[in-house]
């Protein structure tokens, strides 16, 4: 059985520690048994036809099929069985024709099976050498009452025997631990003491078996083979544990490791991290767009997609690391020894990497993308569970950002405790009327005068002063006051307008919204309630929407904004330029105006390349559709000329006024000829 998620089969690059490590125990393995064989000479022919050579072969073989598993290791895996045999073959002829059988035998389960041929050519060295330190010890020992063809050890070299046994169990897990250690980069007395105890125990029933073995073999060869049936009800026992054991670590669609013990390693990694003073990295993975591959070509497709994104990350993480699925389209890697942040961002990367390749299902090619989150430990936690929560709020950063990869910022975490005691503030602010709406001016680029105001949010903090929107609005937006906000924005700014309308001013005021403002189902609702409420026409009121806001979920998006039309409101998109909004998604819309952000409109005067003609080509087409054009973020004047020149109906910026509290907007509408007693400015 073969595991598909181990990275064992995969080859050390040359000139590596493991890789020198494993070329030589392969040459001296190769050189013993070469060496034993030509010691033989023309002693071994007669057993080439001897029926007891070839039964003994195949019970060898049936050994190294069914290995006796290991907690801990995955089914398939453990101690081979033909250990019983491989001794009683050194007791009964020694070193050559043992060695022979048991290369033999290695080799053939080991192409049976899928191993590389790396391995194979290891352990079967590793095999030769340690049934060499047995015949060793033998011959030391219990030369004088070694076996033969007509006769079995006698009691008095049990001992004996039990010595060479212990020889070969420890030149066996000696040889394979330094391998193993070297290839997951673990401290050498760790990877040795892992299931030491439980390696002794099955080794220890396997090793008293020998003698029984040859002295079968000295009756009949017919009695050999009946020695399968207790080691077969060994083996289907112990794999019976250990797929339990399995089972109840292990995710069962990927073999992955499952949170359990994800759980379990990393805090045995942090404790061992704690007392050498090292570091361990956390990685959590979510899968982009998995859900439509789910809806569209159905769940037994994503389920094949999981497995193979599964085989992909193992094989991509360094050796020792530790690949985990959480459930989902979600995966964790834990790093038990890592440098620092740049060593965990290269992992990351080269996991997204790994996940670029197109995955060819049911006849398409699938185009996979991860977002991914690091947390280290000390420095950003210093136990699992905070490890896993800010991993998992670096993850989400990486996610809405797009950025692919993202190591933990404790600023943009939502949980910190920052961030939930602005949120407690900032609800009681919304009770104690802490809002303030400040106005900045819209004005039309052929003469200056105001067709508009956009009002912004502002929050008057107890202790802090007055803050802007970038200090609580993602706190707003990541939690259940934005119904409460959105209805205050509109109270506030609708209440304004009609001051100022009694005042004389006919201009209409634009509102922001966000993506949950967007698609919250009772915004239609709270929109006409606050116009009714204020007797304010609905033209009067503009509401611009981001351009985020319309890509995150285009359908309900576009639905949403159409619900709004409805009400008779203006609507506008805000920051065209800044995402994947593109011009066919806004001909579909029904939009007054585009706001261009001033990222993209400052391509007018920066003078590089083709950017003037990209942007009098967008605002074109913005005016073909029926729709006015506005630059944002004007500062200067020829800014204000370049934005104009591109056929620009307005603009907006501190070099026409910045944001001002609504007594100061209305003295400089006053100043600008945006106040008049006659019919209604038109927009």
């Amino acid at each position: 059985m073969r595991d598909p998620i181990s990275t064992r089969d995969i080859g050390p690059r040359i000139g590596t520690p493991l890789w020198l490590y494993m070329a030589g125990t392969v040459a001296a393995g190769t050189l013993l048994l070469a060496a034993a064989l030509l010691w033989a000479g023309p002693d071994l022919l007669p057993y080439a036809v001897e029926p007891l050579t070839w039964v003994l072969l195949g019970m060898v073989l049936f050994g190294e099929l069914r290995p006796i598993s290991i907690p801990g290791r995955s089914p398939g895996s453990g101690a081979p069985t033909s250990l019983p045999f491989s001794l009683a073959l050194i007791l009964f002829q020694g070193l050559p024709l043992a060695g022979l059988v048991q290369v033999v035998a290695t080799v053939v389960a080991g192409f049976v099976r899928g191993h590389a041929a790396h391995r194979i050519a290891f352990n079967a060295a590793q095999y030769t050498l340690s049934l060499g330190a047995a015949d060793a010890v033998l011959r030391l020992v219990l030369a004088p009452l070694r076996g033969t063809a007509t006769g079995v050890p006698a009691g008095q070299a049990l001992l004996a025997i039990g010595l060479a046994g212990i020889t070969y169990f420890l030149v066996n897990r000696i040889l394979v631990i330094c391998a193993v250690a070297m290839h997951e980069r673990v401290p050498l007395g760790q990877a040795m003491a892992k299931g030491l105890g439980r390696q002794i125990q099955i080794n220890a029933v396997l090793i008293g078996m020998a003698p029984l073995v040859a002295v079968a073999m000295t009756h009949s060869v017919l009695y050999v083979p009946l020695f399968a049936l207790p080691l077969g009800a060994l083996y289907t026992s112990a794999l019976l544990s250990v797929k339990r054991d399995h089972q109840a670590n292990h995710d069962e669609l990927t073999g992955l490791a499952n949170r359990k013990l994800l759980t379990l390693r990393a805090h045995q990694e942090i404790d061992a991290a704690r007392r050498r003073g090292g570091r361990v990295g956390l990685l959590l993975l979510d899968l982009d767009r998995f859900k439509e591959v789910n809806d569209t070509l159905g769940h037994p497709t994503g389920d094949r997609l999981l497995q193979i994104v599964a085989g992909r990350l193992t094989h991509s993480v360094r050796p020792g690391d530790l690949v985990a699925r959480l459930g989902g389209d979600e995966f964790a890697v834990l790093l038990p020894q890592i440098r620092d942040i740049e060593a965990a961002a290269e992992v990351a990367a080269r996991l997204r990497g790994a996940l670029t390749e197109p995955v060819r299902l049911d006849g398409m090619d699938l185009d996979l993308e991860a977002s991914i989150g690091i947390a280290l430990h000390p420095e950003d936690a210093v136990d699992f569970e905070h490890l896993m929560q800010r991993a998992d709020v670096a993850m989400y950063v990486a996610k809405s950002a797009r950025s692919g990869v993202e190591s933990y910022d404790p600023g943009k975490d939502r949980n910190s405790t920052a961030r939930l005691s602005l949120f407690s503030e900032l609800r009681r602010g919304l009770t104690e009327g802490a809002l303030e709406m400040h106005y900045q001016p819209k004005v039309r680029l052929d003469d200056g005068h105001p067709v508009g105001m956009e009002a912004l949010a502002r929050w008057r903090h107890p202790t802090r002063g007055l803050l802007g929107p970038e200090e609580f609005m993602p706190v707003v937006e990541e939690s259940h006051l934005f119904r409460a906000f959105t209805g205050q924005v509109l109270d506030i700014t609708l209440s304004r307008l009609a001051q100022w309308r009694e005042q004389g001013v006919r201009l209409p005021v634009s509102v922001n919204l966000g993506v949950r403002e967007l698609l919250d189902p009772s915004l239609p609702e709270t929109v006409a309630s606050a116009l009714a409420e204020h007797g304010i026409p609905p033209e009067r009121l503009v509401l611009e929407i981001g351009e985020h806001a319309l890509i995150t979920d285009v359908e309900a998006a576009t639905a949403a904004v159409h619900r709004l039309r409805g009400l008779g409101v203006g609507l506008a998109l805000d920051d065209f330029g800044t995402g994947h909004f593109t011009l066919v998604q806004l001909a579909g819309l029904p939009l007054d105006e585009v706001k261009i952000h001033e990222s993209f409109t400052a391509r007018l005067t920066d003078g590089t390349g083709n950017g003037p003609t990209v942007v009098h080509a967008a605002i074109a087409l913005v005016n073909a559709l029926g729709m006015r054009a506005t630059a944002e973020g004007v500062q200067t004047r020829e800014f204000a000329e370049a934005a104009r020149g591109t056929g620009c109906h307005a603009a907006q910026g501190h070099h026409f006024a910045p944001p001002m509290p609504a007594d100061e907007a209305l003295t400089w509408l006053t100043a600008h000829r945006g106040v008049s007693t006659g019919a209604p400015t038109s927009g």
